[in-house]
Formats: structure tokens, sequence, C-alpha cells
């Protein structure tokens, strides 16, 4: 086994064992269990909470929105050199934003989703028990409000939405980081993807122990996403480089631009409402957001 090779199998367990750990951390100690705290305790998980909502903020426009885009433009530009022989009139379409239009259809294919699951099932719109208490715990810091919480009721269904995007941005990162040609390239891109997606799959682990997700469906949850990046690795060694021939490219470029689309629609309507929906402390809960996505911009340095 050359050195390459035993780096990127090394940085393979190394994404797998990280995710594993950091999102299932906030899952098995019920210490990061909102519903159940109460005073100091919950305003922390509070914070945290907007922390995490500062880094999905972050994951969506500086990661998956910047690399979709980026990848989509690319492979455009080589489609239309490919064929402008044939047709000179596509020369005049090089300037359409494609990109912002895959990333626009994924938003809109989620929105199409809940609201086919909402006329189809209209009891989906009754709120938890964990969304109440949430609610109605704002007592625990002094303060009383009648107010109603932005909708959360699709809070299953868009944690589901949030894995899968995820899980789609996950496998184009093991791909990334298993095509690298050097070993130093490898390491640089695999340690920005390990600090990257540690922070993430925390905030995803917290994000299922607050809406209430099941232990068991939580850990199965955790321990899928976990094995997407690995994947994606093993699949760029397997195929050991291979071109983006047929395709294959724009394709995966428009899966990736769809998945920063859905992620996008999670995080400004699911996590950011959520996580400000309660009026106390704002002031620190935007500095904890702005945190969450300063640490993710600073990362998308390397990455």
């Amino acid at each position: 086994m050359d050195l390459l090779l035993g780096v990127k199998v090394g940085c393979l367990f190394a994404l797998l064992v990280l995710t594993l750990v950091c999102g299932l951390i906030p899952i098995c100690f019920k210490w990061f269990q909102i519903h159940i705290a109460t005073g100091c305790h919950r305003q922390v998980l509070s914070l945290l909470g907007c922390t995490s909502a500062g880094v999905f903020l972050g994951a969506g426009f500086m990661h998956m929105t910047a690399e979709a885009l980026e990848e989509i433009e690319s492979e455009i530009k080589k489609f239309i050199i490919q064929v402008r022989d044939r047709d000179a009139d596509l020369q005049s379409y090089m300037g359409y934003p494609y990109g912002e239009l895959i990333i626009s259809l994924g938003f809109f294919l989620v929105f199409l989703l809940e609201s086919l699951v909402l006329q189809c099932f209209p009891g989906a719109t009754q709120r938890s028990t964990v969304q109440e208490e949430e609610w109605h715990g704002t007592h625990v810091f002094g303060l009383h409000s009648h107010g109603h919480l932005p909708s959360s009721s699709q809070g299953p269904l868009r944690a589901l939405i949030l894995l899968l995007s995820l899980s789609f941005h996950s496998v184009f990162e093991g791909l990334a980081v298993g095509l690298q040609p050097t070993v130093a390239a490898t390491l640089q891109l695999c340690l920005a993807v390990l600090a990257h997606k540690g922070l993430v799959v925390f905030g995803v682990g917290l994000r299922l122990a607050q809406i209430g997700t099941r232990p068991r469906w939580a850990m199965f949850s955790i321990l899928a996403l976990a094995l997407m990046s690995p994947l994606g690795l093993a699949v760029a060694l397997a195929v050991a480089g291979g071109d983006s021939e047929g395709g294959r490219g724009l394709a995966q470029a428009i899966l990736e631009g769809v998945a920063a689309g859905t992620f996008l629609y999670v995080t400004f309507l699911e996590i950011l409402p959520r996580e400000l929906a309660v009026p106390e402390a704002p002031l620190a809960k935007w500095g904890c957001v702005a945190a969450g996505f300063a640490f993710m911009a600073i990362i998308a340095l390397w990455a």
C-alpha cells in the first residue's frame, strides 16, 4: 500500500469515527434534551441551539451553495463547449444563472413536498408536546408570551430532508477527498472537512434530540449520515480518479445544487425560526448565530 492510499484510508476511518462521535453526543446524553431542562440549563441549551443554527447557516451558504454554484457553472460551461460546434446559438445561454435556478428548484421541491403532506394530512399541523413545552417554557426566564410559535409541525419531515441533503453533500465531500492527487492536498482537505462536518453533525444530533426523535431512530440517522462521506471516499478510490464524461459530472453538480436548496429551506424555515421564536436574550442569540456562521466561514478558507 503506497503512502497516498494509506492516508486516504485513514481519512475514511477518521470521517466515520468523528461523525459518529459528534452526532451521538447530544443524542446519548439527556443533558442536551431541552424539554426536560430548566433555568440556566435551558438557557445554555437555547444558546447552543442558536450556535448550531449559525453553523447550519454557514454550511448552507459558505460550503454547500458555494460549491454547488461553482460545480454547476463549470459543468455547464463544459457541456456548452462540447455542443457549441453543433449549435452556435447555445453560446447566448452562457450567462444564464443555472446554478441559482437549480438551487431554487431544490428549495421549491421541499416546499411542494411539505405542501402536499399538509394538504393530504391536515392533522399534521398539530404541534408536538415537545414544541409546546419549549414555547411555554419561556416562563423559566421570567417571560410570558401569548404569541404563536412559528409552525414546526413538520419537524420530523424537515429533519429527514436535512439528513438527506447532508447525505448528498457528504458523499461529494468524500469524493473530493478521495480524488486528491497528493498526500498534502488530501490531509488539508480532510482536516477542513472534519472540522466542518463535526460541527454540522453535532448540530444535527442536537436538532434530533430537541424535536423529540426516538433515540433508536436518531442513532440510526446519525449512523447513516456518518457512512456517507466514507462511501464517497471509497467510491473515489474505486474509480481511481474517474472523469466527468457522459454527463456524470453534470448530474453530480445538479444533485449538489438540489441538496443545497433543500438545506437552505430547512435552515430558514425550521432551524432559525425555532431558535429565534422565544424572545429572551436576543443579543446573546444573535452573537451565537454569528459565531457559528463565522466559524464555518473561516473553515471555508481551506475546504
